[in-house]
């Protein structure tokens, strides 16, 4: 816009090729150190009167003279690097888009660990909005995942990389603070906007509200999210093993002797157990360090992995053979009466859940009870479950349908239960495939 310039004593003098190619290097070295230029000139023009101040019209913005040209310095957050750097440890592959230049983009993005140094333009990794928009659908499908770095993008463009990235199965979360980020926080998977500086229809677009403004808060977002996912494993897993064990103990005793050995109210008491008491033992699990090194779950990944079909399944077939045992044989062993050996296979299977909770908090780590001192609400549940078990069995007869135990019943009991223990331990020493069951099948026939 500029056709003139000031030089360093006031001359006006002529803007051409040579000074115009000059300024634009100081602009380029300017941005390559993440700085923002704004460019200040001005223009003479005649006085109008008033009469014809309606006629007036827009300034035209060209010949005009060049007066500085000024770096803004707009640095990164405290903790901006380290977030990214801990997001990326967790498998999160962070883009940035913004409407800065090439230049500027590229250092910021460096200075934040976005940009490894050495990535360039050349190998696709910092494009253009309006490059990125001229792409084949082909050519954008192909080239997305290598995109780091979008500068001086339009939020159309910021639309197009979350639909494209949703188009390749990936799970997509955006974060903005302005109006014009609500269609890409509405299209992602998880929006984040800013409570501070961000706008009502950003907030209203948004899923995740981050009430300091703070990139790192992002960090905390993925932490707490694949602590809720890990907690609900770890009930299904749970929940499972309990409905196994309780449907076929029941079925095979109904089909052999004609009765069941657990009673209504103690089915109502174990489900009490399952589902309220259970969910608020391991659903109360905080997030640890350990969750960042996990690799992201795919949109298509089973609920139920490999992992927790192994461990509920050997808890389950444990569970079953040693009630079925107490079942047919439970009266001569411990020569006690019918009524007695009733007891004896609710209690045994009550406590063998209060053991399996344990082995439920760690899907894959043998140590069981490492950090268990720090949740409270789950010892204090496992206490209350105890307790409430005793009472059920020696001052609930009528309520309950049972019989008191004498001491070397229910330690018999316990150490039945507690065998649930090592079977854990070592179960978590087999192996198992990564891939689902169903489909790593499905892909060895078609392989």
């Amino acid at each position: 816009m500029c056709s003139s310039y000031y030089d360093a004593s006031g001359v006006m003098k002529d803007l051409n090729g040579e000074e115009r190619m000059e300024f634009k290097k100081i602009i380029q070295g300017m941005a390559a150190s993440s700085l923002r230029c704004i460019a200040f000139a001005h223009k003479q023009v005649a006085e109008i009167e008033e009469e014809n101040v309606k006629e007036k019209k827009k300034l035209k913005e060209e010949n005009l003279t060049l007066l500085a040209l000024v770096g803004i310095k707009d640095p990164c957050r405290p903790g901006v690097q380290k977030a990214v750097e801990d997001c990326q440890y967790a498998g999160v592959n962070i883009k940035m888009i913004t409407g800065d230049n090439v230049f500027t983009a590229r250092a910021i993005a460096t200075e934040c660990g976005i940009l490894q140094p050495g990535q360039d333009m050349d190998s696709g990794a910092v494009v253009e909005g309006e490059e990125f928009r001229t792409y084949t659908p082909e050519e954008r499908m192909e080239k997305v995942e290598k995109i780091c770095v979008m500068a001086r993008s339009s939020p159309f463009d910021k639309l197009l990389m979350v639909k494209c990235l949703k188009q390749k199965g990936h799970v997509v979360a955006v974060t903005g603070d302005g109006t014009n980020d609500a269609p890409a926080l509405k299209e992602a998977d998880i929006g984040l906007s800013m409570g501070i500086q961000g706008t009502e229809v950003a907030k209203e677009s948004s899923d995740v509200v981050i009430l300091d403004d703070n990139f790192a808060s992002v960090v905390t977002v993925l932490k707490w999210g694949r602590c809720v996912y890990t907690n609900i494993q770890k009930f299904i897993q749970f929940q499972l093993t309990v409905n196994v064990a309780a449907l076929v103990i029941n079925f095979v005793a109904a089909i052999s002797a004609g009765e069941v050995p657990l009673t209504a109210v103690q089915l109502l008491w174990v489900n009490l157990i399952m589902d309220t008491l259970g969910a608020l033992a391991l659903a109360t699990e905080k997030p640890t360090k350990e969750l960042m090194k996990k690799p992201p779950v795919g949109r298509t990944e089973p609920l139920i992995t490999n992992i927790m079909w192994r461990n509920l399944l050997a808890q389950a077939f444990y569970q079953v053979a040693v009630l079925l045992i107490l079942q047919f044989k439970g009266e001569s062993i411990f020569r006690v009466t019918e009524a007695v050996n009733d007891t004896l296979i609710f209690n045994t299977f009550v406590l063998c859940q209060v053991f399996n909770e344990f082995n439920a908090r760690k899907l894959e780590k043998k140590n069981v009870f490492k950090g268990i001192h720090k949740n409270k609400l789950f010892l204090g549940i496992v206490g209350m479950t105890v307790v409430l078990q005793v009472l059920m069995v020696e001052f609930l007869k009528r309520f309950a349908g049972t019989e008191r135990l004498n001491w070397e019943q229910w330690g018999a009991c316990i150490a039945m239960a507690a065998v649930s223990w090592p079977i854990g331990w070592i179960v978590k020493c087999i192996p198992v495939p990564e891939r689902p069951v169903f489909s790593y099948l499905k892909w060895k026939k078609r392989i």
